[in-house]
């Protein structure tokens, strides 16, 4: 009977991906899962897949191997041993993130689960035979974390995908492409993601850049794909990682190495105006998405965390990547950090889980959050408030609300306030050494 619906599914998508979604209106249940997403706040990136056993990121066959098919032998070795769902998922829980995305197939065309669309899988691929996100997705499920799914539109080892501007190093040519095939392929695996492998949060794309230098627009045909997605799974989020303003269809928005409306990754050129979808950050734990054995630039704790702050002060979630090693286990400085990001979370997650954007917008001094008729002031940055002549420092904040009490957010100790015409005027107290120092205004 599962064959048969999958079989009915699968039939189901390649209809849908010829059928061009003309107005997108997103169901009850899709409206439920953005708020449900806008108020996590905290989510695990996962870049793991067949390039970790170069140990050189996930570019590894774009940067440095001119064939695809000797690239392709190191599948024979993949043998991930001390990959345990459950002890990552803890791990992730413990740092009080609320989702993990993890990536299912990325550029290298490698995918990380038990497809039936092609053998260049870690299940008939590899000596591992193990189903990954099988494993992931149940340890997801008792855990209470939400799973979402990155899935890339490039693919550099198959020769029917159109190659763009990258991928043209490792032996393929352009002769060979045939997109309605490819098309069909992707619809057909994104079809198994969203029929076996349970709920499934977003499907996070990435790829639509290889093609955006073209000289004729490239058709990514993405409105019927999202329309299958859609229909396979109602409350599924549709993210797209190109960069711009959301198309039709999409659900959420995404950043990637910055925050929402801010240009310093070097995508400025596609810098979008932030839009009232929910939105999403996604940032390096070092300095590459998958696991390179010389990248040893880790942020610190204290990084990662006003990193989380930030976000927060801007109305985003925090996707915070970490690259797992070839042996199946997260890095031991990773783990440090998550384990640091947890003991802050499990004390001030209040101040940032289910929150908004705060009234105050985001200061040199640091960024404020607000739900339930609270405003919470996250001061990173003590040395850029002013100091009167006594030695204090005094917060200026230019508020029409009425505010009834200010304290600290640890301990609850009352702080001297007064209200001008301008402004709300605040006086800190004398020493304050913490890597967030929060203030609540009630």
């Amino acid at each position: 009977m599962k064959k048969t619906l999958l079989v009915a599914a699968l039939a189901l998508a390649s209809f849908l991906g010829v059928k061009a979604q003309t107005e997108y209106v997103p169901t009850e249940a899709n409206l439920k899962s953005r708020e449900e997403f806008r108020d996590m706040k905290l989510g695990i990136f996962l870049h793991w897949g067949l390039y970790s056993m170069f140990a050189q990121g996930e570019w590894y066959l774009q940067n440095a191997v001119p064939d695809r098919y000797e690239y392709a032998k190191v599948a024979d070795a993949f043998y991930p041993h001390r990959f345990d769902a459950r002890q990552w998922v803890r791990s992730i829980k413990e740092a009080g993130a609320k989702y993990i995305c993890f990536t299912t197939r990325h550029h290298d065309g490698f995918s990380m689960w038990a497809t039936k669309q092609s053998k260049f899988n870690i299940v008939e691929a590899t000596p591992f035979g193990r189903d990954v996100l099988k494993e992931l997705a149940q340890a997801c499920k008792e855990e209470g974390i939400r799973l979402h799914l990155y899935y890339s539109h490039i693919d550099w080892m198959r020769d029917d995908y159109p190659m763009g501007r990258t991928g043209t190093n490792c032996g393929k040519t352009l002769a060979t492409a045939d997109w309605d095939n490819y098309y069909k392929f992707m619809n057909a695996q994104l079809t198994e993601l969203l029929t076996e492998y349970g709920e499934v949060g977003s499907i996070w794309f990435d790829g639509w850049w290889d093609h955006e230098e073209d000289t004729v627009p490239f058709d990514w045909q993405l409105p019927g794909q999202y329309e299958m997605i859609h229909r396979l799974q109602p409350a599924c989020l549709v993210g797209n990682n190109h960069h711009g303003a959301p198309q039709e269809g999409e659900d959420i928005q995404i950043f990637e190495r910055d925050l929402p409306g801010e240009m310093t990754s070097g995508f400025a050129k596609h810098a979008a105006k932030v839009s009232r979808l929910p939105l999403e950050t996604c940032q390096t734990m070092n300095g590459m998405w998958g696991y390179k054995v010389i990248d040893t630039n880790y942020k610190t704790a204290d990084d990662i965390i006003r990193l989380l702050i930030n976000t927060s002060g801007k109305g985003a979630n925090l996707l915070m990547n970490v690259g797992p090693q070839p042996n199946g286990e997260l890095p031991a400085v990773a783990l440090d950090r998550l384990k640091s990001l947890g003991e802050w979370t499990s004390v001030y997650g209040e101040t940032i889980y289910g929150t908004d954007a705060g009234d105050i917008k985001p200061q040199k001094w640091g960024v404020s959050t607000q739900k339930d008729g609270k405003l919470y002031l996250h001061i990173t940055a003590l040395n850029e408030i002013e100091m009167n002549e006594n030695g204090e420092r005094i917060l200026h904040l230019p508020l029409e609300r009425k505010v009834k009490s200010v304290t600290e957010f640890v301990g609850g100790a009352k702080v001297n306030f007064k209200k001008t015409k301008e402004c709300i005027t605040i006086t800190l107290p004398g020493k304050v050494d913490v890597v967030d120092y929060v203030l609540v205004l009630q």
